[in-house]
């Protein structure tokens, strides 16, 4: 099944308000960063300690959404598909 792609208006969005995403496994604690500032990021979420995430753990790809689940590039898992008892992606999105 090809994936849809971006329309302008999510680009758009990207470019001001950061390309990729870094969120926290355990809070979902969720930042938005450029690639330049990639190096300030750091491993543990600012709000409650845990892992936080910014690339695919199986092809390192940068993550676009903070609703990802799975990585774009390569389909592999990148974080529950629920936090807090809470589905994070709809069925077929």
């Amino acid at each position: 099944m090809a994936k849809a792609k971006r329309n302008w208006i999510q680009e758009e969005r990207r470019k001001t308000l950061g390309d990729w995403v870094a969120f926290c496994l355990a809070c979902g604690h969720t930042l938005r960063y450029f690639l330049d500032d990639e190096a300030a990021l750091s491993a543990a979420c600012p709000q409650c300690g845990g892992e936080r995430r910014h690339r695919c753990p199986a092809c390192s790809a940068p993550i676009a959404s903070a609703f990802a689940v799975a990585c774009e590039e390569c389909d592999a898992p990148v974080r529950d598909s629920e936090l807090f008892g809470t589905t994070i992606r709809r069925a077929g999105k």
